[in-house]
């Protein structure tokens, strides 16, 4: 009876404690314990710090700065300690979670770790995207089948066992050494060897399901991947079962932490819903506001936030949000890439193929001149780089040049940042000479279709105004994208749009506005109850969200709006020195430097923190902007627009929750875990770390792939995190009823919140503005108003009149 199926059904179960990595070059935030969200938090971070050794909660430390700092309110963490049974006060309990800490981590085994040097070294050969000058041998066979050919010249593997003569296939060699375990062991076994490297097997897993371009020339499975770590631990005498010592046992402090963490959360959560409950109701008291100069939708990303807050104090400006893929699911290929990169969020399959196509021959052929000297020259730098004849040459003609390179980046990197702007001048951007090829050719690349119908086209533009709930169009609407601007940076795409797939959003917004100026979708979208003016003209954008720059690409925009673009344009610029100044405060610099400082960091090669990113995200805030406009968020909330009035059937609400906020989740759930144990869950130190193979970094000169953000993106100093790691609050502005009707139709929604991996209240504007919040089993419990004398926290500080 063949043992394939038995093989195959425990490889998968055992798979699901491991969460899936992606690639460096397109990085995707995801929850690095997304495998355990089917037990409760508590339970899973148990679970997980057995199997992976990581911590699940925040040091004693940081809970007490937290307290000191007043991000804990004391009232609410006693009232917690006393519901949990914990009568001492709040100064002695955080002394019993810092003993318990002391415990440390257990010496791993000597014979496990030779079989991780010996595995780290073939796959990083093996799964190298395009970095390596002289590939592994017989890559396109799989990796089973190349690493069964090359151990034998490996003189780290032992000629024993198994590996002394490898089976043809991955099943046979798995069967092999599995078969004096009976098949009940297999799972927690497979799962076990599967945890060991979790980098790597969380790369493998989301190759293996992606089935890319790499995957497709040079595959490689699970399957494989544990046949040969297998035949490998039976030739070293490695362990091989699951260690009993490390079972599910309660940590003596894990219950008195999730005390400290409910109310380090409570205290936020009730700020902020108390500050969607009071504007709630003072909507319900206002006139409605009439048609702005321009209207800007931005990521909802938390660091729109920041400048959205600084656009809206320039003018009669409206901003929304909504995800940054802008709702059309598509992989993008720009002018001068090689290959499409996914634009949309990893929940998300791309449905088509979007390529630019050039309009302008003149400019096009100033960029293909210009780009084409510059890539001539990078190829033969590398050439002289790699050739083992000309390298040392190479260095002696050239180092002088490289040093003066790296002293200006270093001594004065914002004058480089001015002479690349200027020199980057001579090259134009493809959305100077390329339009989008939008329109559907009848033709596919790969499995997808080139471009969208016209049906497609019109249900993308009407969708996003329906989530948005939009009634009023102004004379601009801009799509505003985000990327970021990094030097020598590996994890410079985990600083683009997440909803992009780790790419910068920009391409996004030029589909959306070029489908919405589109006189046949127009009408269609008035048909549908879609007013828009016919001096409606849309436009997109992308911010930049190291230095904050707002890029409008308005080429094709009518003569009748020039001065509305030529003010806005201004208004832009003024958003953004006051934003950066708040940025460049937050990183510790002079505020009236801002745009300088953040220029600086963007250029600076050696700088490891040229923008937080999302640290700081904690809040997720669905409803309409007059909800939050009146208030500095501090850059800690994802804020999506909605407005339940125009959604009677609940259809946009159900794309939010089964959508943008689950991406959220995943990215808080990452700057969480990241935070609360980097060695674990995160990246390291940025000055220890080093690529492999374009797809991940090591710390120092090998092991696993680390899986999550860098040091230096979430703590401001060793020991002191910058990111609060709180889980993810979600404020929905909606009936309540209608709240449960959605998660009614998601099981898996429900399991997600029923096991505490988030928080949602409802503000229900039909009820008086009460907030409830949800508890369990689709029930909730209608939330108290927050203590007269609650402090003041940031993420709701009113926004000071000019």
């Amino acid at each position: 009876m063949s043992t394939e199926p038995a093989i195959r059904d425990s490889i998968e179960e055992a798979a699901t404690t491991v969460g899936s990595l992606w690639p460096i070059h397109s990085f995707v935030t995801a929850n690095p314990l997304a495998g355990f969200e089917d037990r409760p938090f508590g339970e899973a971070v148990e679970r997980a710090a057995s199997l992976l050794g990581g911590r699940g909660y925040p040091s004693a430390e940081t809970f007490a700065a937290a307290l000191e700092r007043g991000q804990i309110d004391r009232g609410t963490l006693e009232a917690e300690l006393a519901e949990a049974g914990y009568e001492d006060d709040p100064e002695t309990l955080l002394d019993r979670i810092d003993d318990a800490a002391d415990a440390g981590r257990g010496d791993g085994d000597a014979a496990t770790d030779h079989v991780d040097r010996v595995l780290t070294k073939w796959l990083s050969a093996f799964l190298d995207e395009g970095s390596a000058h002289w590939s592994m041998p017989n890559r396109e066979a799989g990796f089973y089948t190349a690493f069964r050919g090359m151990a034998q010249y490996d003189s780290d593997i032992p000629d024993e066992g198994v590996v002394a003569d490898l089976p043809d296939s991955p099943t046979a060699a798995i069967a092999t050494v599995m078969q004096s375990f009976p098949e009940g062991q297999w799972a927690p076994i497979f799962e076990t060897q599967l945890a060991a490297l979790p980098g790597w097997t969380g790369f493998i897993k989301q190759r293996a399901e992606d089935d890319g371009a790499w995957q497709s020339t040079h595959p490689i499975t699970l399957e494989g991947y544990l046949a040969a770590r297998l035949a490998l631990v039976d030739a070293v005498d490695a362990p091989i079962e699951p260690n009993e010592d490390t079972a599910d046992d309660v940590h003596p402090a894990d219950e008195l932490a999730q005390a400290f963490l409910r109310a380090w959360e409570a205290t936020y959560r009730d700020d902020l819903v108390g500050t969607v409950a009071e504007e709630s109701r003072s909507m319900a008291d206002g006139d409605p506001s009439g048609r702005p100069d321009a209207q800007l939708v931005f990521c909802i990303d938390t660091r729109s936030e920041i400048i959205r807050r600084h656009v809206e104090a320039t003018g009669d400006y409206e901003t929304h949000g909504y995800a940054g893929f802008f709702g059309v699911p598509m992989e993008y290929q720009g002018y001068d890439a090689d290959t499409a990169v996914a634009a949309c969020p990893p929940i998300v399959d791309p449905q088509h193929h979007i390529s630019e196509f050039p309009t302008d021959d003149d400019t096009r052929a100033r960029h293909d001149r210009w780009s084409g000297i510059r890539a001539a020259a990078d190829n033969v730098i590398e050439i002289l780089e790699a050739n083992a004849a000309t390298a040392y040459g190479y260095v002696e003609t050239a180092g002088a040049g490289y040093a003066l390179s790296l002293a200006a980046r270093t001594l004065v990197p914002g004058r480089v940042h001015d002479l690349l702007d200027a020199a980057d001048e001579n090259v134009p951007d493809e959305h100077e000479f390329c339009d989008p090829l939008v329109h559907h050719q009848y033709s596919y690349s790969g499995d997808l279709p080139v471009g969208l119908t016209d049906e497609e086209k019109v249900e993308y533009a009407a969708t996003a105004f329906e989530l948005m709930g939009w009634e009023t169009f102004g004379r601009l609407v801009v799509f505003t994208g985000h990327g970021s601007e990094t030097a020598n940076n590996p994890y410079e795409s985990s600083l683009d749009c997440g909803a992009c797939a780790g790419n910068p959003g920009g391409p996004s917004a030029r589909v959306l506005a070029k489908i919405c100026n589109d006189e046949a979708v127009k009408a269609e979208l008035r048909d549908r109850g879609f007013d828009i003016p016919e001096d409606t003209v849309f436009v997109a954008g992308q911010h930049n969200t190291t230095t904050d720059e707002v890029e409008l690409f308005a080429d094709g925009v009518p003569e009748s709006h020039a001065e509305d673009l030529t003010q806005l344009r201004a208004d832009l610029t003024t958003a953004r020195e006051n934003a950066a100044a708040e940025r460049a405060e937050s990183m510790g610099a002079d505020g009236s430097t801002g745009v300088r400082e953040t220029e600086r960091r963007a250029a600076d090669w050696a700088e490891t923190r040229p923008e937080w990113g999302l640290a700081g995200n904690a809040g997720f805030v669905v409803g309409p902007r007059e909800l939050t406009r009146g208030y500095d968020l501090d850059g800690r909330a994802f804020l999506h627009s909605y407005d339940w009035s125009t959604d009677p059937d609940g259809d946009a609400l159900e794309a939010i929750l089964t959508g943008p906020m689950v991406v959220t989740q995943w990215i808080n759930a990452q700057y969480y875990f990241s935070t609360v144990d980097n060695a674990v869950y995160g990246g390291g130190s940025k000055v220890t770390q080093n690529p492999v193979g374009n797809v991940g970094v090591y710390q120092g000169n090998g092991g696993d792939l680390m899986a999550g953000l860098p040091l230096q993106s979430v703590m401001a100093a060793d020991g002191e995190p910058y990111h609060q790691p709180l889980r993810l609050s979600t404020v929905v502005h909606a009936p309540v009823e209608r709240v449960t009707e959605v998660l009614a139709g998601h099981e898996q929604l429900v399991e997600v919140l029923d096991n505490d991996w988030l928080s949602l209240t409802v503000v229900d504007p039909t009820q008086d503005h009460r907030a409830f919040h949800y508890a369990e089993s689709l029930e909730w419990t209608p939330a108290s108003d927050p203590p007269e004398d609650s402090p003041a926290m940031p993420n709701a500080r009113p926004v000071a009149d000019d």
